[in-house]
């Protein structure tokens, strides 16, 4: 629901779970279900190689609306920064 784009497109089931490292905050992976996740599977895998952290994700650029914005938003909030949800 958090989701402008899924929300427009009428498909609001679904979710993208983010997982990071404790000590550094490095992206470790994610799991995604639901309408075009397909579309984001290439931001998640240049995170993983890049060994990109949780705060290089909330500061990259997530145009609105997108679905792309389902990695920002599960990332704010595991770090308690969401304000969409």
């Amino acid at each position: 629901m958090a989701s402008g784009k899924a929300s427009a497109a009428g498909a609001t089931e679904g979710f993208v779970k983010v997982i990071y490292d404790a000590k550094y905050g490095e992206f470790l992976g994610c799991h995604m279900i639901g309408m075009n996740v397909t579309e984001l599977i290439a931001e998640v895998v240049v995170a993983r190689k890049l060994e990109t952290t949780a705060h290089e994700i909330l500061n990259a650029v997530h145009p609105h609306p997108t679905m792309s914005e389902g990695i920002k938003e599960a990332t704010a909030v595991a770090y308690g920064e969401a304000i969409d949800i």
